[in-house]
């Protein structure tokens, strides 16, 4: 169990990753069209969908990445060849390997 503080830091980390974090690459990496880039970057977090089948829905000791079947290694894998295609689909690729790390950070680098 994390100190109140550092869990507060925790939580701030996790979803600057997932939200703004986001913003900085679609700025950067695809300027003409940051705002499409951003939205898809986002709806890779329905990535998550996959904790509505465990029991507990969320459980903060819990590692998602080999859990739930889209934070498997096979679906890392996955994740990881779409970032040889171009367009949308190399987009998709960077957020959902985006959310895979974020995730591993969540639970290997903080206290749980």
């Amino acid at each position: 169990m994390c100190p109140p503080e550092i869990a507060l830091l925790k939580t701030c980390t996790h979803y600057f990753l997932h939200l703004a974090f986001p913003v900085v690459i679609a700025f950067v990496f695809y300027r003409k069209q940051w705002k499409k880039a951003y939205l898809i970057l986002l709806a890779t977090m329905l990535v998550d969908l996959d904790h509505l089948f465990a029991d507990p829905v969320f459980d903060p000791d819990r590692m998602s990445i080999g859990f739930h079947f889209l934070h498997s290694y096979y679906a890392i894998a996955v994740y990881f060849l779409l970032l040889f295609f171009k367009g949308n689909l190399r987009l998709i690729g960077i957020g959902l390997l985006l959310h895979m790390l974020t995730d591993f950070q969540d639970f290997v680098l903080w206290c749980h």
